[in-house]
């Protein structure tokens, strides 16, 4: 799905804006920067969103291509360099909705299992890993299922940033996400859904002397039927 490029569309996008950050609202699909194929990505809206910097803002973490939600920025070097900290020091509070296939034992729980990084034939991917693998901690709470227990809606709080680190926990726990290309179980002749992650929010304790910075995205409309059926209300 090619999201709209006009600069209200791109503008629209911002979730919060101050003079040294920036959080928008990353669509699913659309890379944050070029990859080896190159192509369209976030990066391409950035010279839209200056508003009334003299400079473009700049990415201060990732998201998965397929993963939509909050995605902060630094507006100038002073904004990228105090949400590197931040990041960097853990403390920015992420939180992520997933939707997954089955339903969990437990109402809440934390998946502690390193994660590293594999070549195979078909690419790279991530897999647990206790003795090379680089510590990565998830918390998570399940907010809901479907009337079918085939599907929930779980909460997920990430306390380490690797890469794919809530796709795999999740198929670890025996709860894949749905639509996960990577990690999902095989789809058949059939074109799996959209993957059905949100980064839901961003709490940034930016300023000393202020409250935290509080961005929260909506749920993008190839989520909302199947959160809809575990009791998520608009």
């Amino acid at each position: 799905m090619t999201p709209d490029w006009s600069d209200k569309a791109i503008q629209d996008r911002v979730l919060y804006r101050d003079r040294l950050i920036m959080v928008i609202n990353k669509p699913a699909g659309l890379p944050v920067h070029p990859g080896p194929g190159g192509g369209l990505t976030v990066e391409d809206w950035f010279p839209r969103l200056c508003f009334e910097h003299p400079r473009p803002p700049a990415l201060a973490h990732r998201l998965d291509r397929d993963t939509a939600g909050c995605l902060a920025l630094g507006r100038g070097q002073k904004g990228l360099s105090r949400l590197g900290k931040l990041f960097e020091q853990r403390k920015i509070q992420k939180v992520y909705w997933a939707v997954v296939q089955g339903v969990p034992a437990e109402d809440s729980g934390v998946v502690d299992l390193p994660l590293a990084k594999v070549n195979g034939q078909r690419g790279w991917k991530m897999k647990a890993d206790r003795q090379a693998g680089q510590p990565a901690v998830t918390e998570w709470r399940l907010l809901g299922h479907n009337e079918q227990r085939t599907l929930s809606w779980l909460e997920c709080r990430p306390q380490t940033g690797r890469t794919h680190q809530i796709r795999v926990h999740c198929q670890i726990m025996g709860l894949p996400l749905v639509g996960d290309p990577v990690y999902g179980p095989g789809s058949g002749d059939e074109a799996p859904p959209m993957m059905h992650l949100l980064a839901r929010s961003l709490t940034i304790p930016l300023y000393s002397d202020k409250p935290p910075v509080m961005a929260e995205a909506p749920v993008p409309s190839h989520m909302q039927q199947a959160l809809a059926a575990c009791g998520w209300q608009k």
